[in-house]
Order: structure tokens, then C-alpha cells, then sequence
């Protein structure tokens, strides 16, 4: 990794390490993640995450129905308040077929209850996918009352968080919003989000790129055969399983290049990674610093998979 540590997050005032801290395992939710985390485990975390060089949280008021929001609001507790150089940054959900304005000043204040803060750095909209995009930008809907709650000041910033990347483009498009953050999209073997993250730093749009690793895979690779959660194709598989020689050949695992590959990208502002132990903490830290030969990436990048095996090909509908 070439830059610092330390980053603003677009144009916002928002400076935060350069990784930032994935709550969604927080919520304990075993039929995505595959595993339970315990109340008391998390609770332990988030405050060792308190003390740590990683300066950011990011959770959501859906994370296994508010349990990772109560979990880090414990922690929060326990250590006498948000520090002042840490960030919580949370996200304004649904509730059933329910996205109205109203709605999202509904869920900060749930999210508020839990976390136990009054207002928050970065607030974003989460998961718009499955509603129209003219209710959600109507006149006094969803992103107005988002924009609302930003001017009244219970958040300095607003985004707009999801995976598809033709819906964020629509979304920034509207000219409202401080910072996007998309998942899945921008990795070692899915490029999707490139166009979208050239466009967000030319209009002065923060960027945060999640879920690196595609869901396990680049992570672990051998172990899964899901990408995003999905079956990957036989032609995704067959660019892990190369890089990964690649990696291997350097002395480096594929995770470490994995992550790396979004933190060196200068249109990426931080990069989200779930996280569930202090453990994971020091080893996402090491794997920032690993020197990583230009050579390598070269070859890494001669192995990118087709654009028609990516998450939002243009062929597909």
C-alpha cells in the first residue's frame, strides 16, 4: 500500500483510517455469514476496535434487526462515549414495504437509541434496490428527508449505499448526496464499479468500496465456490485459482492482494472489511503494510476475468 492511513472521505469532513470496520457480522446472522458471534464477543470487539489504529465502524439499522447497532451502542457505553478521533457511521433502512420519508427519520431514531448517539458522521441510505426510484426521490420521500437530516445537522455527510452500480448512478445523478459505497463491485476479479468511482471523484463524491474479498472468496480461495453469495462461473473460478498461484509464487496469500487492491486505488477513500474479532484487527493492519512488487500486480491484472462474468455485465438486464 502506497498511501496514508489517514484519509478525508471525499469533499465531507470526515477523516478516517483508510480501513474501516464492517458491523454487519455484528448482527450475528449464520444463514449469510455461516457462523454465530455471541453478545458478549462482540461486545468485546467493538471495544478493542475502540482502542485500535482503525478508526471507523459502519453498521446499519438492519443488521440482524438492530443487534449489531445495540452491540456497538454497548461498547460505546462501557467506554464512556464515541471516542473523538472514531467515527460511527450507520445507515437508514426499510421497515417491510416501507421507505418513506418518514421512515428514514423513523430508523435514525432507532439506530440513535442504540447506538447512543445524537448525531453521526456519515449517514446513508441502505438498500434502495427493491423500491422505485421516482418514490424514492420524490418530494418529500426517502432521500429528501435524508437530505433534511443532514441540514438539521444529525449527520454531517449523507450517502447512498448498495451494490448495483447502474442504480448508484442514478442516484448521483440527483447531486445531493456526499458519498456512495458499493460492495462486491470493485475486486481483484470484478470491475463493475470502475466507470461509477471515476465518475464519484469528478464530481467531488466520496468513495468507500466494500466486501473486497466477493463474499469469502478471495479470502479463502479453494473453500468457496460463491461469489457475492452467488455461484461463480467456471471462468471466475479459474482467475481465483490463477492468482492465486500468482500470490503464492511472491511468498504473499491472495487475501492480502485482495485488499490491497482497493486500498491503493486512489479513487478509493477507505475500504469496509467485516470483522468480528481483535485478532482480525492486527491482521488487517499487517496485511496494509506487506510491500507487494509492481511485477505482481501486473501479472494479477493480466488475469481479470472477462467483463461478462461480472456482477453488473452490460449484457445482462
Amino acid at each position: 500500500m502506497t498511501r496514508g492511513w489517514y484519509r478525508r472521505i471525499g469533499r465531507t469532513p470526515l477523516v478516517t483510517s483508510t480501513i474501516i470496520a464492517g458491523a454487519s457480522p455484528l448482527g450475528s446472522m449464520p444463514d449469510l455469514y455461516g457462523y454465530d458471534v455471541g453478545e458478549s464477543a462482540a461486545v468485546e470487539f467493538v471495544s478493542a476496535l475502540l482502542r485500535s489504529p482503525i478508526r471507523a465502524i459502519d453498521t446499519s439499522n438492519n443488521y440482524g434487526a438492530g443487534t449489531s447497532e445495540r452491540r456497538i451502542g454497548k461498547a460505546i457505553d462501557l467506554a464512556g462515549g464515541v471516542p473523538d478521533d472514531f467515527s460511527v457511521i450507520t445507515k437508514v433502512d426499510r421497515a417491510g414495504d416501507d421507505f418513506s420519508g418518514a421512515r428514514v427519520r423513523e430508523s435514525f431514531r432507532e439506530s440513535r437509541d442504540r447506538l447512543g448517539v445524537e448525531t453521526v458522521p456519515l449517514l446513508f441510505l441502505h438498500d434502495p434496490d427493491a423500491f422505485d426510484f421516482g418514490y424514492m426521490a420524490s418530494t418529500g420521500g426517502a432521500v429528501d428527508a435524508l437530505v433534511q437530516l443532514r441540514d438539521e445537522g444529525s449527520a454531517g455527510a449523507i450517502g447512498v449505499a448498495t451494490g448495483d452500480t447502474r442504480l448508484l448512478h442514478r442516484y448521483l445523478d440527483l447531486g445531493v448526496f456526499d458519498v456512495i459505497l458499493s460492495h462486491n463491485r470493485f475486486t481483484l476479479v470484478d470491475r463493475s464499479a470502475d466507470e461509477l468511482f471515476t465518475r464519484a471523484v469528478e464530481l467531488g463524491v466520496g468513495v468507500l468500496n466494500a466486501a473486497v474479498y466477493g463474499g469469502g472468496i478471495l479470502a479463502r480461495p479453494g473453500e468457496s465456490t460463491t461469489y457475492s453469495y452467488r455461484p461463480a462461473s467456471r471462468e471466475l473460478l479459474e482467475a481465483i485459482t490463477a492468482m492465486d498461484a500468482v500470490c503464492a509464487r511472491a511468498g504473499i496469500d491472495l487475501a492480502t492482494a485482495a485488499l490491497q487492491f482497493s486500498l491503493r486505488d486512489p479513487r478509493v477513500d477507505a475500504t469496509v472489511v467485516g470483522i468480528t474479532s481483535e485478532r482480525r484487527i492486527a491482521s488487517l493492519i499487517a496485511s496494509a503494510g506487506v510491500d507487494i512488487p509492481s511485477a505482481v500486480w501486473d501479472e494479477l491484472e493480466r488475469l481479470v476475468p472477462p467483463a461478462s462474468t461480472w456482477l453488473d455485465a452490460r449484457d445482462r438486464p
